[in-house]
């Protein structure tokens, strides 16, 4: 009885496990349908209708917009976009473009999940990635590019987006 006495107070007494374990910023799904809309709403002042997803840390898909008159494709487009930035770590604007300069980097577009279109941005805070953002259906890489940066923008929580 007196060892297992001794194990336990042991245990009570050591430093929780927990205390090693980083802390991370978390993307919360208010901030989450925030940015989707936003960038629902920057596309909608240049007259484009789009679909927004944005994913987690993980890649689980925290939300999803579409505007109205958006083709079906585009929703898997725009999970697709969001999964590859974060992924990758990067804009899916950069990655296409790549893709197309660099013979090897040309094997990143037969990847099953990777989208190397541009519409696709990661999302960080306090120096991680914390999910990332993808949008499709405003008529090309560029405008799909160009919401995201600006959903991005409009929240000084999010570091600055790539502006390619």
């Amino acid at each position: 009885m007196t060892k297992f006495s001794l194990t336990l107070c042991a245990a009570l007494l050591a430093p929780p496990a927990c205390a090693a374990l980083p802390r991370s910023a978390d993307l919360s799904l208010d901030a989450a349908n925030s940015l989707a809309h936003t960038a629902i709403d920057a596309c909608r002042k240049q007259g484009r209708a789009i679909v927004v997803s944005v994913v987690d840390r993980g890649g689980n898909l925290v939300a999803v917009q579409r505007a109205d008159g958006v083709g079906p494709h585009n929703t898997e487009a725009s999970r697709r976009k969001a999964y590859t930035a974060l992924s990758t770590r990067s804009s899916t604007l950069e990655l296409a473009r790549n893709a197309a300069a660099e013979p090897d980097a040309r094997n990143l577009a037969s990847l099953p999940e990777l989208l190397l279109l541009g519409g696709g941005l990661p999302l960080r805070a306090e120096g991680q990635v914390v999910g990332a953002i993808g949008v499709a259906g405003g008529g090309g890489a560029l405008n799909d590019h160009a919401c995201a940066v600006a959903a991005i923008a409009a929240y000084p929580t999010f570091e600055r987006a790539l502006s390619n």
